[in-house]
């Protein structure tokens, strides 16, 4: 067989010996918390031992080392194991795996990246393989290095639709660096898996999907050396048949252990059982990498030149984004772009005509595009930009969460947002995106309202840690700022203002033209209005808020083409809860839309000019 030397027997027996100590090491972590999945560690102890011990090149005191294969546990569960294995690898101390689950311990339930060894957090099923696609795809396409990448997944998280559309990218982009491990030990959390051990039936699925997939016994070293020496060129599914709980006695392959610690008594007479198979003591040592990945800058990344626009001219804030983005990949090569087969209307096909091989066309597939972006970002590799409609990222929400507990910096930019964007209906219109982002943890949102701040977002995303959003809308509208305008993060603009402010109304995007517009017929009736573009909603800028309101009698109307839960009504009104004489009126979609012509839709919700106009008349009146 291409590229396979098999291992001679004394090679083998520490591979089985290593795996014995793996288990051993899962089960007295677990027992020693009182919690933990020790059964799901024991289906995989060959397949780690084999993987680290045997296949994987790395640097075991390095572990992010940019030239080291990767390594991602899908199914997060098994966490303990994977810290067994860089105890066994000489990284962490082995009395530090009795520390498992303690608030003292960077040793989590489920991988997290505060541990070096971890690159992206797992735990909902279902994500590791698009992060391994991402990281892949970066080794084969961008690193150009060989460097490989290898993922652990259940077969109960087989279920999940994001598996699938994983495995359809891998098979499209022939990720030939991608092994994906099947770990089939026949039961779920509460039942039996649906296919249970129907190995064949789980081959074609892969086979269907572009991959080479081999069967094997998982408890099998030798078996498994064999299949992982196999080079092909298109991605690997070795789909391993194993048993849950294997090696601890009147346990193993039986139902209702999933997530049970041994109790102490049981755990030391299995952990006596397993020990007396291991033959030697000695260690087996990793194997270094070989050292051909790039190195790769991705800090203070700028626009090459200042934005070109003139004020009065239109352009759609989506357009804009795209416009910014091609010219961002200018400055630097690590700049790259994802789509979901929507880049002609997010205009992100800009970026795509201008820097071709650093576009990843994800398809229609945003929980895995979500993904595979993260995946692309670890290590500081890449800066990925994501955009597809604001509506569809919804869909991804557990793959957003899941990135920033990763720690992941991917900024993601959903256009045609709320009920402007006119006939499409409900079913496009992001009415919810704000709630959404604003809710993610260490998050930034940017909701630019002319093409100036587009670019400015666009730039300062790059630059910013964490998840970052960009809001884009379809309607075109008027560029309000001079191209030296500066923006940063968390600071408003004050758009209007006078000596005689009546109310401070803050608007975003298309109701920020709407309240410029609605201060023009106020004037007419001599009332002048305070306007203010908040640039970012998280954070938000909460001084230059509080001091427009104290000038404007303690009186704020937010206007925002978003539901009222959770968008910049309330992002406002808990900035100022608590703040003596200072009273929020808010205008947003109070139901859900329908189709019809922009202005018609923005007149139908109160969100319009003159909405504003009536709710500022009425807010003078009451008082």
């Amino acid at each position: 067989m291409e590229g396979y030397h098999k291992p001679d027997q004394q090679k083998l027996q520490a591979l089985k010996d290593t795996a014995n100590r793996l288990r051993i090491g899962s089960i007295q972590a677990t027992t020693a918390a009182g919690s933990g999945h020790p059964t799901s560690c024991c289906s995989a102890a060959e397949i780690m031992a084999v993987l680290f011990f045997h296949t994987m090149r790395y640097k075991p005191q390095d572990p992010r080392n940019p030239h080291n294969d990767r390594f991602v546990l899908s199914k997060g569960h098994a966490a303990p194991i994977l810290y067994a294995v860089w105890a066994e690898a000489g990284f962490l101390p082995e009395v530090e795996l009795l520390n498992l689950r303690k608030i003292t311990s960077d040793l989590d339930g489920h991988p997290v990246p505060k541990q070096a060894f971890t690159d992206v957090a797992t735990g909902s099923l279902g994500q590791g393989l698009g992060a391994a696609c991402g990281m892949a795809y970066t080794g084969k396409y961008f690193d150009k290095a060989s460097y490989r990448v290898f993922c652990l997944l259940g077969d109960g998280e087989l279920s999940e639709g994001s598996v699938w559309e994983a495995m359809a990218f891998a098979g499209i982009y022939k990720l030939d660096n991608l092994i994906a491990i099947l770990d089939i030990n026949r039961l779920g959390q509460s039942d039996p898996t649906p296919l249970q051990h129907q190995m064949d039936v789980y081959q074609k699925r892969c086979e269907a999907f572009g991959w080479h997939a081999v069967i094997v016994d998982g408890h099998s070293v030798e078996e498994l050396c064999k299949a992982f020496g196999q080079a092909k060129h298109q991605p690997t599914a070795i789909i391993a048949k194993t048993f849950k709980g294997r090696g601890i006695t009147g346990i193993e392959d039986k139902e209702s252990w999933h997530g049970k610690p041994l109790p102490k008594n049981m755990a030391d007479d299995i952990i006596q059982e397993i020990y007396s198979q291991i033959q030697s003591k000695k260690k087996i040592l990793a194997t270094p990498p070989q050292e051909d990945a790039p190195s790769v800058d991705i800090t203070n990344i700028r626009m090459p030149t200042p934005p070109s626009y003139k004020v009065g001219d239109k352009i759609a804030t989506r357009k804009a984004y795209g416009q910014a983005l091609a010219k961002l990949g200018h400055a630097s090569d690590r700049v790259i772009a994802l789509d979901g087969d929507t880049k002609n209307s997010t205009f992100s096909e800009i970026f795509r005509k201008e820097h071709p091989d650093r576009f990843i066309e994800c398809y229609i597939a945003e929980q895995n595009m979500v993904s595979v972006a993260v995946g692309c970002a670890t290590r500081d590799r890449t800066v990925p930009f994501c955009s597809t409609f604001a509506a569809f990222f919804t869909r991804a929400f557990d793959q957003i969460r899941m990135a920033a507990i990763s720690e992941s910096n991917v900024n993601l930019c959903g256009s045609h947002c709320g009920v402007s964007i006119g006939e499409d209906g409900p079913s496009q219109m992001a009415l919810e995106d704000l709630a959404m982002f604003r809710s993610v943890p260490m998050s930034t949102v940017f909701y630019p309202s002319d093409g100036v701040a587009t670019e400015k977002a666009v730039e300062l995303a790059a630059n910013t840690k964490g998840i970052c959003f960009i809001r884009t809308s379809r309607p075109e509208n008027a560029i309000i700022y001079n191209n030296s305008e500066d923006f940063q993060v968390g600071q408003a603009k004050v758009v209007l203002k006078s000596r005689d402010d009546q109310v401070t109304v803050i608007g975003a995007g298309v109701t920020l033209h709407e309240a410029l517009a609605a201060a023009d017929l106020l004037k007419k009736e001599k009332i002048n209005i305070r306007v203010l573009d908040p640039f970012t909603i998280k954070p938000l800028d909460r001084r230059l808020i509080l001091d427009s309101a104290r000038a404007t009698k303690g009186r704020i109307l937010t206007v925002e083409d978003h539901y009222y839960e959770g968008g910049i009504g309330e992002a406002v009104s808990s900035a100022v809860v608590g703040e003596p004489g200072i009273t929020v009126t808010r205008l947003a979609v109070s139901q859900v839309p329908r189709s019809g012509k922009p202005a018609e839709l923005l007149k139908m919700f109160g969100i319009d000019k003159d909405a504003i106009v009536q709710a500022v008349r009425g807010l003078i009146t009451r008082a």
